[in-house]
């Protein structure tokens, strides 16, 4: 009640958005592999894939052919989807992020189904993640890792062939 009321000026002047608006979903489609698991999730049935299987001549001499899921069509209906980001944190492969992007309005409520091309354009729009706290814990993978090489480095002993002493004083 004390503070001057400011009208926003949109579509002239962008809203500030925080850094986690939930606009739209973006699809990095080179780490898509097909596993469906966003498409069974989501709990509006609001992703469409379709998908064919390619095989790939093996790599080395005397190899087997395996075989490859090719994305041929994802789609999401925005008409549907309720914004949950459920598909996102199912998603093993990093391929399904959000987009800031809020203005992807349609006269006709049968265009809000986006297929790949306009979902690989939001993704370009998704901003970097934030940098990790310097304070915060190591992981316990990496902590693991680093223990494992120290214990490696030991066992192996230094390799000008000194020794060293309990302080970390070299010995002859």
């Amino acid at each position: 009640m004390v503070r001057k009321n400011v009208t926003a000026q949109y579509p002239d002047v962008q809203p500030e958005l925080a850094p986690r608006t939930r606009g739209v979903i973006g699809l990095f489609e080179e780490n898509c592999t097909v596993c469906m698991l966003c498409a069974r999730e989501c709990p509006d049935w609001c992703i469409y894939i379709d998908s064919h299987k390619e095989t790939v001549p093996p790599a080395a001499p005397g190899g087997r052919e395996r075989q490859r899921n090719v994305l041929d069509r994802f789609a999401i209906d925005f008409a549907l989807c309720m914004y949950c980001g459920i598909c996102i944190e199912v998603c093993p492969f990093d391929a399904l992020f959000w987009s800031p992007e809020f203005e992807y309005a349609e006269t006709d409520i049968r265009e809000l189904t986006h297929e790949r091309d306009k979902l690989r354009e939001w993704m370009w729009t998704v901003p970097a993640p934030p940098a990790l706290d310097a304070a915060a814990e190591e992981p316990k993978e990496v902590a693991a890792a680093r223990r494992t090489a120290d214990k490696l480095r030991q066992a192996e002993g230094p390799a000008d062939g000194k020794a060293e002493g309990p302080a970390g004083e070299e010995t002859p």
